[in-house]
């Protein structure tokens, strides 16, 4: 197979274009759906890459991954490449992707390593801390601990209030509390460790929620910073995936400074995670324009009201070129 993408990169390493070069079609397993709680997410990410694909030529191949064949289905099918619309746990943490490592099946965004780190939010934030990147102050949590390790008192001794709660490797805010009252704490750490995963609970911050995309393979670029003004007091599953339950605003209404500053910081994250071909990461923008990281996503949401492609069109790219630049990184890398 041949590559199906290339950069081109200014001599001053800015301003970086990708173009798609004629390849294909290809035989391209669509992998969706999954057991995580972010099934539904998966699907509709997965129905809007499908036509796209579909219209652009490729034959699709469409497995859900929560079906108990999936694995002798996509050796039969022999694919070309696996594109990979799976968010949450099974997906986007690095088991999906080792298993078609094994399999030698070429597959759309970050490896196994990327993957499961960009997936844990404590350790993505150890590596944050790491490269000198801004995040909040956090506790991680096991529910097997001391119960004075997860007690109200010791999290607000550490961290005061308000507080966030989120566990440790959930996607599309599902578990997530903001907490300002002590008393409803409990009940915050009860719902994040039912998801069945340690939790972190992290100082609350304040300011311009932004998020910025990272597009490429040996060479990347950041795209426009989005601000997000959800309906809910904060960026919510509702917010995310309904219908005007969040406002995309392109760039986002920070400083050039902070622009610029956020921008970097997204680069040099998506370097030292190890994520490969796209990622996004949220950020907020503090009051004196400081810019702190809050989590990395490897799978970005591909759906009718996403982040990613509203940045990617609004330089000029296409959904089905965004998606035909998956699928030559993606053979690029296995070509590699």
């Amino acid at each position: 197979m041949t590559d199906s993408v290339v950069q081109k990169t200014s001599t001053d390493g800015r301003n970086k274009e990708f173009t798609v070069r004629p390849g294909g079609p290809y035989r391209v397993a669509l992998l969706c759906g999954g057991t995580s709680s972010e099934r539904e997410v998966s699907l509709a990410s997965a129905a809007n890459v499908e036509s796209v694909l579909a219209s652009a030529g490729h034959t699709i191949i469409r497995i859900d991954t929560a079906e108990p064949d999936f694995i002798p289905t996509l050796q039969d099918e022999r694919p070309d490449l696996a594109f990979i619309a799976l968010h949450g746990k099974g997906g986007e943490d690095g088991a999906l992707q080792g298993l078609l490592e094994l399999l030698g099946i070429p597959y759309t965004g970050s490896g196994v390593l990327g993957s499961a780190l960009a997936m844990d939010k404590h350790r993505a934030k150890l590596v944050y801390q790491a490269v000198g990147a801004r995040t909040a102050p956090w506790l991680y949590l096991r529910p097997q601990e001391d119960p004075s390790a997860t007690s109200p008192e010791r999290i607000i001794d550490e961290l005061g209030l308000p507080v966030v709660v989120k566990p440790i490797d959930a996607g599309s805010s599902v578990g997530i509390a903001i907490v300002r009252d002590k008393d409803v704490l409990p009940e915050a750490l009860e719902a994040a460790f039912a998801t069945g995963s340690d939790v972190l609970v992290e100082q609350y911050l304040s300011g311009v929620e932004i998020t910025v995309p990272v597009l490429g393979s040996t060479q990347t670029r950041a795209l426009p910073a989005i601000e997000i003004v959800p309906k809910n007091e904060f960026y919510d599953y509702e917010s995310k995936y309904a219908d005007q339950g969040s406002v995309h605003i392109i760039p986002a209404r920070i400083s050039t400074e902070a622009l610029a500053e956020a921008s970097r910081v997204a680069l040099l994250v998506h370097e030292a995670l190890g994520c490969y071909g796209v990622s996004r990461t949220d950020m907020m923008i503090g009051d004196g324009g400081e810019v702190w990281v809050i989590e990395t996503n490897t799978i970005p949401g591909m759906t009718g009201t996403s982040l990613l492609p509203d940045a990617a069109k609004h330089i000029g790219i296409s959904n089905e070129t965004l998606y035909n630049l998956f699928i030559g990184w993606a053979l690029e890398r296995a070509a590699s």
